[in-house]
């Protein structure tokens, strides 16, 4: 595939994105937000194409449906009503890529409020599904603007989504069903391969250093041997980006939309 020079930092984060549902096989894929779901939209329709996708609604489609007004009606595959996704949720038949408020190096999050949890600074949305989906099937983040803010250091303000921390697990609790997968930030690529699930960094965006994300991070980051460059967006996958976006959502999902590769001094 050809590399395209003209790109949008979501655009790259569009395809580092769709590389966290690569070879999932047969499970609902669930971005949340403009580019996770983009996210998932091109995983399958490129790599992985045997991924469940959802019209939001009740039914299977066949492809995934651009965002923004349909200009026809999407091609459904079967019936999939909010019981039978619980059943997915529960068997871990899913994968969701989904946008914490805080995480902490244990991969622990937070989308529920900003300090004490009897009088917040901050109250949002509670913990919605997140105890039980963290436990039961894939998930990975998305965070649009990597800060101390949101990588705390400590443990996040309140637990809304379980994560490898051992003391939080009780004896005889299993641990073997909770995977947390990638966590494509504004800066680089993380995962949770490091020495006893420590968080690493996978790749850096174009521009930017390991110091910098590390700077910017509440707690000491591992990194992958050899530490490279997020890949660029193809010219194939940037037209597939567009089919997927045809009203440019995309340029209002980080602010002033900067571009792919970060301009030196």
């Amino acid at each position: 595939m050809s590399k395209s020079t003209d790109f949008t930092l979501a655009e790259l984060m569009i395809v580092a994105a769709a590389e966290a549902w690569r070879g999932d096989g047969e499970l609902i894929a669930s971005g949340l937000g403009v580019i996770p779901r983009l996210g998932a939209s091109l995983a399958k329709l490129t790599h992985t194409p045997e991924l469940l996708m959802t019209d939001s609604e009740s039914l299977l489609v066949e492809t995934p449906i651009p965002l923004g007004p349909r200009s026809e009606e999407p091609s459904y595959a079967g019936y999939l009503p909010f019981e039978r996704m619980f059943e997915c949720v529960a068997g871990g038949r899913r994968h969701a890529m989904i946008g914490p408020t805080q995480i902490d190096r244990f991969g622990q999050t937070n989308l529920s409020c900003i300090g004490d949890y009897s009088r917040p600074k901050v109250a949002m949305l509670g913990v919605r599904g997140l105890p039980g989906n963290s436990i039961n099937h894939i998930n990975s983040f998305f965070v649009p603007a990597h800060t101390r803010r949101v990588f705390v250091e400590g443990e996040v303000d309140m637990v809304s989504g379980a994560g490898y921390h051992p003391t939080r697990y009780a004896e005889g609790m299993r641990r073997d069903l909770l995977e947390i997968r990638h966590i494509v930030s504004d800066l680089c690529v993380l995962d949770f391969e490091g020495p006893d699930h420590a968080i690493r960094v996978r790749s850096l965006h174009p521009g930017v250093t390991f110091d910098e994300v590390q700077d910017n991070t509440g707690f000491p980051l591992e990194k992958v041997p050899n530490l490279g460059e997020t890949p660029a967006p193809s010219a194939e996958q940037l037209a597939l980006i567009e089919r997927l976006d045809p009203h440019n959502l995309r340029a209002k999902a980080l602010k002033g939309n900067p571009p792919g590769r970060r301009q030196t001094a």
